[in-house]
């Protein structure tokens, strides 16, 4: 089983080191980096599991670190090590999308128990978003049948469902006509091969509408694909 990996950008090294033999001991892979600059170095060279972060560092404080990282990154969790007394860091912090704070002085106790609830709700994020296939903006639920285009709920047949969702798992590959009958309408289908094109039609109309980007595109003579092209 991996480890889950910890990076912590703090600058007093009784804390830093303290924060290491903790986390170490409970089973977590830990990375120290002593100041902001280094700090935002560390989080870019690696994937990590979760990210403690002094507000006050040397180099680039805590506070611009975490709106660099949420510019590109709102999944991997943040939480925000705070003074006793700066409440407008806490408020700026969690407006910035930081997933927790800890105030110093703290009680290991309390800052291992926040770190193991913000791995958790991870967990069950990551587990959510496995549920869905997606490209852009369009979302599709296999379990609840939900389709979402942007801010939009999205109603279709359960056969436009069907040919959406295949059309999502093979997303950026070309399909042609028989693919895509066999896989969405089976072996035992004798009608025309026309169908696909009446149905990918009926999907153009809900799914790329005026106002959002075409992702359903024809290629001549050969079939369908589902991509960005912008």
């Amino acid at each position: 089983m991996s480890k889950e990996s910890i990076l912590v950008i703090e600058d007093e090294e009784k804390i830093a080191r303290l924060l290491e033999l903790e986390l170490e001991y409970e089973g977590y892979k830990v990375t120290k980096a002593m100041d902001g600059i280094k700090g935002l170095e560390e989080y870019r060279s690696s994937k990590w599991d979760l990210i403690l972060l002094d507000v006050m560092l040397p180099g680039l404080s805590g506070i611009e670190i975490l709106r660099r990282i949420r510019m590109s990154d709102s999944h991997t969790p943040i939480l925000l090590l705070t003074a006793k007394d700066s409440v407008e860091d806490k408020v700026s912090g969690l407006d910035l999308g930081a997933n927790d704070y800890i105030t110093k002085p703290f009680q290991i106790e309390e800052l291992l128990a926040r770190v193991r609830a913000a791995l958790r709700h991870k967990a069950v994020e990551q587990k959510k978003e496995t549920d869905w296939l997606a490209l852009a903006d369009l979302k599709l639920n296999e379990k609840t049948h939900e389709v979402i285009r942007g801010e939009d709920d999205i109603e279709l047949t359960p056969r436009e469902f069907d040919l959406l969702a295949y059309l999502l798992k093979n997303k950026l590959q070309v399909l042609n006509r028989d693919q895509i009958l066999e896989a969405v309408w089976g072996y035992d289908f004798f009608g025309d091969t026309n169908v696909v094109d009446v149905y990918i039609r009926y999907l153009r109309k809900k799914i790329d509408t005026l106002e959002n980007e075409p992702l359903i595109h024809t290629i001549r003579g050969v079939g369908y694909v589902l991509k960005v092209t912008k």
